[in-house]
């Protein structure tokens, strides 16, 4: 059976295993989350699940979306992702998914979103090198340099490295052990960092490609 799971990342620490070794482990708050739909091939065109995480206040959600947690009978979710499964006809709604899904040993990836840099220049966003500050390099020592823009190409080709928008980015990160479940917190320990900010939402389900 596939897993899969939405969270909210705790933050990172260490725990030690049988022979006192440190493990680095991202804590994650997975669930209890909720199936809200089913999407078929008839309807939809494909088949997926669509999971609920975190309750929502009433007053905060559109009446589309009321309209759509009432009609699977649960309550208000703040956020929604769709996992496509191969046991998917074996999903009902209304299901709940916690964290003993998982288990100790369980390869999984995570999606989420990287931190966000703001605007950065073009040495901390691409790792160009910097002039050097004397004889004569003037204010411009940590600028891109060059553009090349003469009469040909008279133009900035597609994809050069400039100063522009930081982070806030999908990234996915794969092949992580699961090293601890606590069930009675909907907690789990993921062996190495994940992507996200403290507090972020996190995707979770079994690895596409296993270690």
């Amino acid at each position: 059976m596939q897993k899969c799971i939405i969270g909210k990342k705790i933050g990172m620490t260490q725990i030690f295993d049988e022979l006192g070794k440190v493990i680095p482990v991202t804590v994650v708050e997975a669930g209890p989350c909720v199936v809200v739909q089913k999407k078929t091939t008839e309807i939809d065109g494909y088949e997926a699940v669509q999971v609920g995480f975190g309750d929502i206040k009433l007053k905060n959600v559109n009446k589309p979306m009321q309209g759509h947690f009432n009609k699977a009978d649960v309550a208000c979710k703040r956020v929604l992702k769709e996992f496509k499964l191969d046991d998917y006809a074996n999903v009902e709604v209304g299901t709940v998914i916690k964290a003993d899904t998982f288990t100790v040993g369980d390869v999984v990836d995570a999606h989420g979103t990287s931190k966000g840099k703001g605007f950065q220049g073009t040495i901390k966003r691409n790792n160009n090198a910097r002039l050097k500050e004397t004889h004569g390099t003037g204010p411009v020592h940590r600028h891109a340099g060059s553009m090349g823009a003469c009469s040909s190409p008279s133009r900035i080709f597609k994809g050069k490295a400039l100063p522009g928008h930081m982070g806030a980015e999908n990234v996915t990160v794969q092949n992580l052990e699961v090293v601890k479940v606590d069930v009675e917190n909907n907690l789990i320990a993921i062996k190495g960092a994940i992507p996200g900010p403290k507090g972020g939402v996190v995707f979770i389900n079994d690895s596409i490609k296993k270690a």
